[in-house]
């Protein structure tokens, strides 16, 4: 499992853009980890799955409220990764209404999540391949602080808890 002091490993994510912009566009788009993370400072969730209980009520929004408090922290971008692909990671982000305070990006295949080593097997409830719950800071690519929650728990990955750790 990736531990603090390690980069992250490269890998495909992909995000559904509702507007185009330079080099983007409206869709699904492909981005490279190593690319999105030079330079920047960004605070990284990762989940089971799109419009799940408990991250559709309470992981996802809570970093939507205090998304101005982590960004006064110097934070440049704040992600929600999850292994589902790019089409269900956009509507599941209109639908809570992330704005542009939250990248939703999918994982669809688990590539990145795989690399991390935070893979969750849920093949025998009709899930497959999941994410962990886990939420790390990461600065040039290189992890600051991680925190990987216990299967069906809630306590350390959110916005709050996160926070208090920029």
């Amino acid at each position: 499992m990736i531990a603090v002091g390690q980069n992250l490993p490269n890998a495909t994510l992909y995000e559904f853009l509702n507007e185009a912009s330079e080099g983007c566009a409206i869709g699904p788009n492909a981005f490279e980890v190593d690319k999105l993370t030079a330079g920047k400072k960004i605070v990284i969730f990762g989940l089971p799955g799109a419009f799940t209980p408990t991250c559709s009520a309470q992981h996802v929004p809570g970093y939507i409220e205090q998304f101005d408090a982590i960004k006064a922290k110097g934070v440049d971008e704040i992600w929600c990764v999850s292994v589902n692909d790019p089409f269900v990671m956009g509507a599941w982000g209109r639908d809570l209404k992330v704005g542009n305070k939250v990248r939703m990006l999918g994982d669809g295949s688990a590539e990145l999540t795989q690399k991390l080593g935070l893979e969750f097997d849920l093949t025998k409830r009709g899930l497959g391949v999941r994410s962990q719950r886990y939420a790390m800071v990461v600065d040039n690519g290189m992890v600051k602080h991680l925190v990987v929650e216990e299967p069906g728990k809630f306590d350390f990955s959110d916005a709050k808890s996160i926070l208090q750790q920029l």
